[in-house]
Parts: C-alpha cells; structure tokens; sequence
C-alpha cells in the first residue's frame, strides 16, 4: 500500500477507535449506575480479562498473529495503562467526569511533545494548529462552556493519568516496527489485569443483562485500542493526536444518542471545532510531513 493510502488507512482506524471508545465510555457509564451496579474496578477487571480472552481466540484463529519481539516494552505498555485506568477511575470519584475527562484527554498533547525527543518528529505548524483547534473543541464539548476548574486531588489524578497515557502511546509508537497490533493489546490486558484486581474486591453484581452489556463494553474496548495501535503504524504521534480527539466528541454524541444525555448548544459549537481541527491538521498538517518508516508485517494484518 502507498504511503498515502496506509495514511487514510490509519485515520479511518482511529475514526473507528474514537468511536469504540466512546460506546465503551457510554456502556461503563450506565453500568456503573443503579441497583447492583459494577464498581469502576470491577468494570477494569471485566475489560483486561475477557480483552485477554479475545485476544487469545484471535491468536487460535489466525496462527502466527501472537508474535512478541520486544517482551520489555510490552509488558511496560501494560503496566502503565493498567496505571492509567486505576488513575482515571480514581479521578472520576472525586471530580465530574466532564472535567476529568477535558484533563485526561490532555495526553495526546504531551505525548506530542514527548515524540520530539523519543522520535525527533517535528510537528508543521498546521499540524499544531489543528490540534489546538480541536482541543478547543474538545474543552466546549466536555465542559459545555464553563472551563473553570479548581485545583485538587481529584485533577491531579486526572492528569497523572493523561501523562502516563502519553507514555503508553508514545511506546505504543516504538513497538510498532516490530510488535502488531494484537499482540500489543494482549500484554496490555496482561499488565493491567493486576493493577486493576484489588479495586475489584466488592461483591459481583449477578443480573445476565448487566453481565452482557459488560461483555459489549469488553468487545468495544478490543477494537477500539487495537484499532488505534494499527494506526500508530503509519502516522506520526502528532497526526495520530488530532485523530484522538475525537474520542471525546464520540462519547458525547453516543451519551446523547444512547443514554438521552442532553447536548448543550456550547457542546455542539465544540463538536463542529473539533471536527474542524481534525480535518485542517490531517489536511494541512501531513502536507509537509514525512510518515514513520515501514513496518514489518510481524504476522498481524495489514502493516503490522
């Protein structure tokens, strides 16, 4: 596939990742309410354990797909998003998710910054300017408008989460010459499952119903990361920042859409910037920019 096509490639499979992880937002949202709700450990452990089972009947389908080469930057990309969920569960009981979601959703900004030391990628100045625009989207659409915030445990958790995020994504970036995509989720089931099990010890919730809407959520939570290490194969942390904005703006859409979450005028102004800057920093920003080198097909489908 030319550098151009692997490029729209990518951006179609982050497209798909905003939107699984939106539903997966969405369904943990109305899991963790009402009578014999999930607690947010619990709601971990359901996404790295059936997350690892999905991933094993994918390596029992398609012999060859679990190639692991770099078993030391695997396992840190496990530990650190299994550090990520805890930390941004941890936020979400002390502050509103709005907020907390407007501050984790900062880590494709600093992963940016980080990806000029680790890489020397060296973002075009369209390429920033979209990401600020969508950023500035993504703050109306999460906050609705009203931006002020204190300064306490809860948003610092939030942050602590956004940067360990960044640095999950910006090793994401250095597997992906050598590690494909399912093989890369499959250890960060492995690596978070421990993190995550003492803050699931509360007793199990039993209805069937809840049980399959968790498993929906697990599924969601699959495509949604394997579908943004895939992408990570052809573009730049920096093009691959815009994209995730999205992720915000889908959870929005679906939380009104599934959950008759009212949308407030300010939030949809903020869906139109966003999307805005999506468009102006994937169009201008790639102009001028030179994508990531190839990448070893390493058994997985498509470039890895």
């Amino acid at each position: 596939m030319s550098g151009a096509g692997s490029r729209g490639r990518a951006r179609l499979l982050l497209l798909g990742s905003a939107v699984c992880f939106g539903l997966m937002a969405v369904l943990a949202r109305r899991l963790s309410h009402g009578l014999g709700a999930f607690t947010a450990g619990q709601l971990s452990v359901i996404r790295f354990a059936l997350g690892a089972a999905f991933s094993l009947l994918a390596f029992r389908l398609r012999p060859g797909l679990h190639a692991p080469r770099r078993l030391r930057l695997l396992w840190s990309r496990g530990l650190s998003g299994g550090v990520v969920v805890v930390l941004y569960f941890l936020a979400l009981a002390r502050i509103p998710a709005g907020e907390a979601g407007m501050l984790y959703n900062l880590f494709p900004v600093i992963a940016t910054l980080l990806a000029v030391p680790a890489f020397g990628e060296r973002p075009t100045i369209h390429l920033l300017l979209g990401l600020l625009l969508a950023s500035a989207g993504v703050g109306l659409v999460l906050g609705g408008g009203k931006l002020t915030m204190g300064l306490g445990a809860g948003e610092a958790l939030a942050v602590a989460a956004a940067c360990f995020a960044a640095v999950s994504a910006v090793t994401i970036r250095a597997m992906r010459p050598t590690e494909n995509a399912a093989t890369i989720f499959f250890y960060f089931c492995l690596g978070g499952l421990p993190v995550a099990l003492p803050f699931a010890l509360d007793p199990w919730p039993l209805d069937l119903g809840a049980w399959g809407l968790a498993g929906l959520m697990a599924l969601a939570a699959y495509g949604a990361q394997v579908f943004m290490a895939e992408a990570y194969g052809a573009l730049t942390v920096g093009e691959a920042a815009i994209w995730l904005q999205l992720t915000p703006i889908a959870q929005v859409g679906l939380g009104a859409l599934l959950l008759s979450e009212r949308l407030p005028p300010l939030a949809l102004a903020g869906v139109v910037l966003g999307v805005g800057g999506v468009a102006y920093g994937s169009v201008m920003g790639s102009r001028r920019g030179v994508g990531p080198p190839a990448v070893e097909a390493a058994g997985g489908p498509g470039p890895g």
